[in-house]
């Protein structure tokens, strides 16, 4: 019998903003959360916030890298950066869409893409 994907876990120094975040940014279902642990689902993909002691967002390096496809990329942008995200770049306008990276608390970054 195959191995079949459950979640993906990321360190959080606060897990009720990250879930916050996700669930008011991106429109995330909160399953679950608690000051150390958070179960956010969004389709299929289910994502788990685990506490950490360790502030991530000093970091110099991304921590992660989750990317999603949006209808309408600013004002995706607009509503994460009302929420402490910042743009990693400019957006950028490929022939194929629109793209652009996103750093957001704890040093996660996401990857918006909107198609033609």
């Amino acid at each position: 019998m195959a191995a079949s994907f459950r979640w993906l876990l990321q360190l959080h120094k606060d897990v009720p903003k990250a879930a916050r975040f996700y669930s008011e940014g991106l429109d995330f279902t909160v399953n679950v959360c608690t000051l150390r642990w958070a179960e956010l689902q969004s389709g299929p993909l289910k994502l788990a916030l685990l506490h950490s002691p360790i502030d991530q967002s000093k970091q110099k390096e991304y921590t992660s890298l989750l990317s999603f496809t949006v209808t309408d990329i600013n004002s995706t942008v607009t509503k994460l950066m009302a929420l402490g995200a910042e743009l990693d770049g400019p957006i950028k306008y490929e022939i194929h869409g629109k793209v652009a990276a996103m750093r957001c608390i704890d040093g996660h970054v996401l990857g918006l893409y909107e198609p033609l």
